[in-house]
């Protein structure tokens, strides 16, 4: 046996090359899980972290895909902005639903087509030029490290008032584009992790202020299915979601390009297609952006996903997760606010509830200290400090402003959520009794 003398020099590392890579945190909050047994289809867990909805067959859905056909020609690379008929496909997706009438309608070539949402916002990250991009807080724990990696682009914070419900004027847009210079802003609509929409002429606002100063918006719609305030859809005719398509004047002028994809919407999170919709100008930069980072997706995936964009199929599916999603998150709001969890904003989408846990008794107050209580539990979420994006760090460190907040997900089933929230239930009873 060569055990090592207890006073013997740690072996030197290598690979110091290579610079230390923070997890996102998510993927940090699954891994700490799987210190405690949890793996993937764990069924004595409670998975109220990853943001993931469930992806079984549902009341009133389209059947749910589970197979897949692979042609001869499928084992060729696709095309790294994608099969031509699923860019189709997405383009005509878009101009039916939100732009019926419009003299502009999007086109193939307005379309890009990746391996998943982080594939689609790391093209387009790599294809800014040196400019100033704006990013909210709180916001998408992915952006932290995306906005880290690309040195041409300063990434500028825009911090949101919880006690203002994450509001944000058409006056403070114009303040912050045009006070701090910013040439981009990226954000999440419906945003992960506070569940605020913006809609209706709010909405159009965003996208007319953003023409006028020619400040580029990168919209991540990934939950834009997922919307429970009824306002936003205008009119019982108009489709059950949200898009800021429907305010672009025209498709290759309009500096709005926006992403999405089977993951979220459709609930095929293990397909990984995403898209990115925008000018054909831009796109042309994204799929180059494509070529050197990732090479294109998955062919027979992309073919699949061609008549999963049928009118009827999307509205049937969208229709279907509104209303077993809505009780399950009317149920998870019951239940924290029974519990003495504070919510600065009822989510009006996504599948998540950002709550405050101030007043629970210590060491529960934190979203950290309520995260490693519960994994002893077998449940998990989500610490709000991973929302506080600080890209590169170089934001001064006094403590995250969203330390008191953790994002609890209702996208596992219904039973799985119960049991999570009776499990949070009783390590708060428990602490409430130990003082």
């Amino acid at each position: 046996m060569n055990a090592q003398a207890p006073d013997a020099p740690p072996p030197p590392q290598s690979g110091t090359a290579f610079r230390s890579v923070p997890r996102t945190g998510v993927i940090y909050v699954m891994t700490e899980a799987a210190k405690y047994g949890y793996t993937p289809g764990s069924t004595d867990w409670a998975n109220l972290g990853q943001g993931q909805p469930e992806a079984g067959a549902l009341p009133g859905a389209p059947s749910r895909v589970e197979q897949v056909a692979v042609r001869t020609d499928d084992m060729e690379y696709a095309p790294v902005s994608g099969l031509w008929e699923l860019r189709e496909a997405v383009a005509g997706h878009y101009n039916r639903l939100y732009r019926r009438g419009m003299p502009s309608q999007y086109s193939a070539e307005n379309v890009c087509i990746s391996s998943g949402g982080r594939v689609a916002l790391t093209r387009a990250a790599a294809a800014l030029g040196e400019i100033n991009l704006g990013h909210f807080l709180p916001d998408y724990t992915a952006y932290e490290e995306l906005l880290s990696v690309f040195r041409l682009f300063s990434s500028i914070p825009i911090l949101l008032d919880p006690y203002r419900g994450y509001d944000f004027s058409l006056r403070e847009l114009e303040r912050e584009i045009a006070g701090r210079g910013l040439s981009a802003l990226l954000l999440s609509n419906p945003c992960n992790p506070t569940g605020k929409v913006i809609f209706g002429d709010e909405l159009k606002g965003w996208v007319s202020v953003a023409r006028r100063l020619d400040c580029t918006l990168l919209i991540d719609e990934f939950y834009s299915h997922y919307v429970w305030n009824d306002a936003a859809f205008g009119s019982p005719e108009s489709p059950p979601m949200v898009s800021a398509a429907q305010w672009v004047e025209d498709v290759d002028v309009d500096p709005v390009i926006l992403f999405d994809g089977l993951t979220k919407n459709w609930r095929y999170p293990g397909w990984r297609v995403a898209w990115t919709l925008g000018p054909k100008h831009i796109i042309n930069a994204i799929a180059s952006a494509g070529s050197f980072l990732d090479g294109g997706g998955s062919r027979p995936l992309q073919r699949a996903a061609v008549a999963l964009l049928d009118d009827e199929a999307v509205l049937a599916e969208t229709r279907a997760l509104r209303q077993v999603f809505r009780r399950k998150r009317d149920m998870t709001l019951r239940r924290l606010a029974a519990l003495g969890l504070h919510v600065d904003r009822e989510p009006e989408g996504t599948f998540y509830v950002w709550a405050d846990v101030r007043d629970l008794p210590p060491p529960l107050n934190t979203g950290m200290g309520l995260f490693r209580r519960l994994l002893e539990e077998k449940v998990i979420c989500v610490p709000g400090e991973f929302f506080d994006v600080n890209p590169g760090r170089r934001r001064a460190q006094r403590g995250s402003r969203f330390a008191s907040h953790v994002r609890i997900s209702f996208g596992p089933d219904e039973a799985q959520v119960m049991t999570g929230l009776d499990r949070i239930a009783k390590v708060i009873a428990e602490a409430a009794r130990q003082g």
